[in-house]
């Protein structure tokens, strides 16, 4: 069995692949064309924590791992930074944002954290961040979006001092939606919509959830769900199209509780 490679082998590999005589493929790269691997990377390592597969978590995590050292390696080429910039950047950011590990400040706990991050990211950024709301990247995901810039307004005292508050919030705004649904506008339906959605987002973010989490377990869930009735349907011989609403609700059901049963 070889040793375990190292880091700085890695690195190696990365640079003999962007190499004359090396891989076609991996030379043509960019910056901008391996952004859409980033993503994808990204979430794939999201999905083996779901899946809770630990030989499936570490694969990915290497995926994801290739993707910083593949932009150093294209930044070392123009003479811009290496891998190595990376780290030192990463480290002195972790100690100087730690001053209660690698200092003396003293914080009682997680929440006084991520006060005092914030604080020592706005002395950095200074003139470059003027607003409260800066830093957040627009090309988040909407939902995730408007959970950070709700958390940033939240941080400055742009906040409900109650649940019941924001519970009462969306309320409003669905009612809003359903008289623009009524009025039959859909430029206003759009808004009144989107009001909704910022507002649960809102809801979500007060009561410590992550609309974005919540939202993108609710899809698997609906996957999951949906192939038992497609699955079950076809067991019977009987083409979804022409399944019944009912008969397909009825398993819908049989779907959630062979779920829950699994939980238990």
């Amino acid at each position: 069995m070889n040793p375990p490679y190292t880091f700085d082998q890695l690195v190696a590999i990365m640079r003999r692949l962007r190499a004359p005589g090396g891989c076609p493929w991996d030379a043509e790269q960019t910056h901008e064309s391996l952004t859409r691997y980033l993503l994808e990377e990204t979430y794939e390592v999201i999905e083996a924590i779901d899946e809770k597969d630990p030989r499936h978590l570490k694969e990915e995590l290497g995926d994801l791992l290739l993707q910083p050292v593949f932009h150093a390696a294209i930044a070392e080429e123009s003479g811009n930074f290496s891998i190595n910039d990376v780290i030192h950047t990463l480290c002195d950011k972790l100690i100087r944002r730690h001053p209660h590990v690698f200092g003396d400040l003293e914080i009682k706990d997680s929440n006084a954290q991520i006060e005092n991050w914030e604080k020592i990211k706005q002395l950095e950024k200074g003139a470059e961040r003027p607003s409260a709301l800066s830093g957040v990247p627009d090309h988040l995901p909407a939902l995730l979006k408007a959970h950070k810039i709700s958390e940033k307004a939240s941080r400055v005292g742009f906040d409900w001092e109650h649940a019941d508050q924001v519970f009462a919030k969306v309320i409003e705004e669905l009612h809003e939606f359903e008289e623009a649904w009524a009025g039959g506008n859909p430029t206003r339906m759009e808004d009144e919509l989107g009001d909704l959605l910022f507002a649960i987002s809102n809801l979500g973010r007060f009561l410590h959830l992550n609309p974005e989490e919540a939202l993108r377990k609710t899809i698997c869930r609906f996957q999951k769900r949906f192939s038992y009735v497609e699955a079950e349907l076809l067991r019977q011989g009987v083409p979804m199209q022409n399944a019944t609403l009912e008969e397909m609700d009825l398993l819908w059901e049989k779907a959630k509780s062979a779920e829950r049963e699994s939980k238990l």
